[in-house]
C-alpha cells in the first residue's frame, strides 16, 4: 500500500515572535555592526532618556533650596524667572538631543536591517551616510505626524469644551457629578484609542522613508497601506517595546528619586556608585530594546511587502544576483519570506 505524500503545510501566521526571531538573525549576522551603531547613536539617546528625570529633578531640589535662601533678601520674582528659564532650556536640550539621535538612528539600523535581509554587504560608513540623508525627510514626516496628533487632540478639546458649556445649562449638573466625571472619562478614553489607531497605522512610516526615499505625509499613507492585515502584529510591537521600555525607565527614576530623598545634598548623587551602575544598566538594557525595536519594525515592513505581494519580484532579483556565501555565514544570506496572510 503506497503511503500518500506529506503535504506541504501552509506557512505560520506573522506574528511578535516571528518578527523578533528575524529581527535577532541579522543582528546577530552582522553583531559588530549594530554595536557600533548602537554605541554611536542610540546609546546617547537612551543614556539622555534615562538620566533626564533626575537632573531634573536635581535642579529643581537645588533652585528650590537655593529660592529659600535667598528669598528674604532678594524677592521671590527674580528667582521665580530663574527657575523657570532653567527648566525650560532643560527640557529644549532634552527634547533636541532625544530627537537629533532618534532620527539618526532610525535612518542608520533602518538601512542596515534592510540590506542584512537581502544578504547585501551590511557597511558601517554606507549607515552612517543614511543616516546623515535621511533625517531631514524623518523629521518632516515627524513633524507631520505631530501635526495630525495635535489637530486631533485640537478637536477633540473644542468638542469637549462645547459640550462642558453644553453641560453647565443642564440643570442637575456639575463638575463634580458623576455625570461630568464619567463625560471626562469617555474623552480620554476616545483620544487614548485615537492615538494608538493612528500610530499602529503608522508605525512602518519611518522605514518608509529610510528605504523608499518618501518623506511628509506619503510615508503615512504608505504605512498604512502596507499595515493592513497586520495591524494584531504592530500593536503587538508597539505594546511590547512600550511597556518594557517604560517600565525600564520607570524603575530607573524611582531608584534615582530613592538616591536622592536619602542624600541630604542632592549635588553628591553623581559620586553615588548605585547611582551611577543602575544608571549604565539601564542605558544599556534600553539601547538593548530600542535596537531591537527598531529592526523588529524593518522587518515587520519586509513582511508587510510580503503579504501584499510586493516581495515576490524582488526576492528573485536578490537571487538573480551574483553572491559568494561561505558555509558558516548563513546569517548573511538573501532570506526568503513566506507567510500566512490573516485579514484582521
Amino acid at each position: 500500500m503506497a503511503t500518500p505524500s506529506p503535504s506541504l503545510s501552509p506557512p505560520p501566521p506573522v506574528n511578535l515572535w516571528i518578527i523578533l526571531s528575524e529581527s535577532k538573525r541579522i543582528i546577530n549576522a552582522h553583531s559588530r555592526h549594530f554595536l557600533a551603531l548602537s554605541v554611536l547613536f542610540l546609546l546617547p539617546l537612551c543614556f539622555s532618556v534615562t538620566v533626564y528625570p533626575s537632573v531634573f529633578r536635581l535642579i529643581t531640589d537645588q533652585s528650590s533650596a537655593s529660592h529659600n535662601s535667598v528669598s528674604l533678601l532678594r524677592g521671590l520674582h527674580q528667582n521665580d524667572d530663574v527657575d523657570t528659564k532653567t527648566t525650560v532650556l532643560l527640557l529644549i536640550g532634552y527634547i533636541v538631543v532625544v530627537t537629533v539621535f532618534n532620527l539618526l538612528a532610525i535612518g542608520s539600523i533602518a538601512y542596515s536591517v534592510f540590506q542584512g535581509f537581502y544578504g547585501r554587504p551590511v557597511k558601517f560608513i554606507s549607515a552612517v551616510k543614511s543616516s546623515v540623508a535621511s533625517f531631514l525627510p524623518l523629521l518632516a514626516t515627524l513633524i507631520s505626524s505631530n501635526f495630525i496628533v495635535l489637530g486631533v487632540f485640537l478637536i477633540l478639546g473644542i468638542l469637549a469644551f462645547l459640550l462642558t458649556k453644553l453641560i453647565e445649562i443642564i440643570p442637575g449638573v456639575y463638575y463634580s457629578s458623576s455625570y461630568f466625571q464619567g463625560f471626562i472619562i469617555v474623552v480620554t478614553i476616545m483620544s487614548i484609542a485615537i492615538t494608538i489607531k493612528l500610530y499602529v497605522n503608522w508605525i512602518l512610516a519611518w522605514v518608509v522613508v529610510v528605504v523608499e526615499s518618501a518623506w511628509g505625509l506619503t510615508p503615512l499613507k504608505r504605512s498604512n497601506s502596507l499595515v493592513k492585515g497586520m495591524k494584531g502584529v504592530s500593536l503587538s510591537i508597539i505594546f511590547f517595546f512600550a511597556s518594557t521600555e517604560s517600565i525600564l525607565v520607570w524603575i530607573s527614576t524611582l531608584a534615582a528619586s530613592a538616591q536622592l530623598n536619602d542624600d541630604e545634598n542632592g549635588g553628591k548623587l553623581w559620586t553615588n556608585a548605585f547611582f551611577v551602575v543602575q544608571i549604565v544598566i539601564t542605558s544599556a538594557f534600553l539601547t538593548l530594546l530600542t535596537l531591537y525595536n527598531l529592526a523588529a519594525t524593518t522587518v515587520m515592513y519586509m513582511y508587510c511587502k510580503a503579504v501584499h505581494g510586493e516581495l515576490v519580484w524582488e526576492i528573485a532579483e536578490e537571487f538573480a544576483r551574483e553572491y559568494v556565501s561561505l558555509p558558516f555565514d548563513d546569517g548573511k544570506v538573501p532570506h526568503l519570506v513566506s507567510v500566512a496572510y490573516n485579514n484582521i
